[in-house]
């Protein structure tokens, strides 16, 4: 059973996420309010375990930010989705930017939400339109300016293959596959996004269009395979 959190100030959305989560045997909606303080305090309160997914509203009417309402859910415990009508493609990049594993249009079909609640619950990214609309939309978004060599080597490497084999496919030494990988990383913190783990290599390499030819293997890399 995945426990969701449904977290807007819009009541009839609440509404009717809770209604389809209630349709979707698997899912068991433990928290619907307007704000995260809202959410924190009911944990704290009920010493409830945090929700496996928070379906968060891009903007809440509390004045909070995105960047510390996703970082107040994820550093809690939970995976975060933006449900959002996606028109500010800067706070969307915000939101991505300070951990939310994905975003979903609030003009998609319910069942839509649904097989993204059920995609993040299973520690998988969430790679699709909304994600890319919202990235290819910011002309402010932050271009890492990864050279051909890095960009390479980050494809592979994100795509799922182990170090190793990418050093042999391209025909480098392990050591240089590694110092690539590590200026990528520093890269990538140069321009405020940082990728400290391989998920969120993974995450950076999807966002940059680098897994278009791979984007099968996403999965299993997210699962550490």
């Amino acid at each position: 059973m995945t426990r969701v959190a449904l977290i807007d100030d819009h009541e009839s959305v609440r509404l009717g996420l809770e209604a389809a989560c209630a349709r979707a045997a698997t899912k068991e909606v433990v928290f619907s309010g307007s704000t995260v303080t809202e959410y924190l305090k009911w944990r704290a309160s009920s010493s409830s375990a945090p929700a496996d997914v928070v379906v968060l509203d891009l903007t809440l009417g509390d004045g909070t930010t995105v960047t510390e309402n996703v970082r107040r859910l994820v550093l809690d415990g939970s995976s975060v989705i933006i449900h959002s009508v996606a028109d500010r493609p800067a706070a969307v990049r915000e939101a991505l930017a300070a951990g939310a594993a994905g975003v979903v249009s609030k003009s998609s079909p319910i069942d839509d939400v649904i097989a993204a609640i059920m995609t993040v619950a299973r520690g998988e990214p969430l790679n699709n339109v909304e994600w890319a609309s919202a990235v290819e939309g910011d002309r402010e978004f932050a271009d890492a300016q990864l050279s051909a060599r890095e960009r390479e080597v980050l494809r592979l490497y994100a795509a799922g293959l182990p170090l190793k084999v990418v050093a042999d496919r391209l025909g480098v030494a392990y050591s240089t596959a590694k110092e690539n990988i590590t200026r990528v990383r520093v890269k990538y913190v140069e321009v405020g996004r940082p990728a400290p783990t391989k998920v969120d290599l993974l995450r950076r390499a999807m966002e940059d269009g680098l897994l278009a030819e791979t984007a099968g293997d996403s999965g299993d890399f997210a699962r550490g395979r």
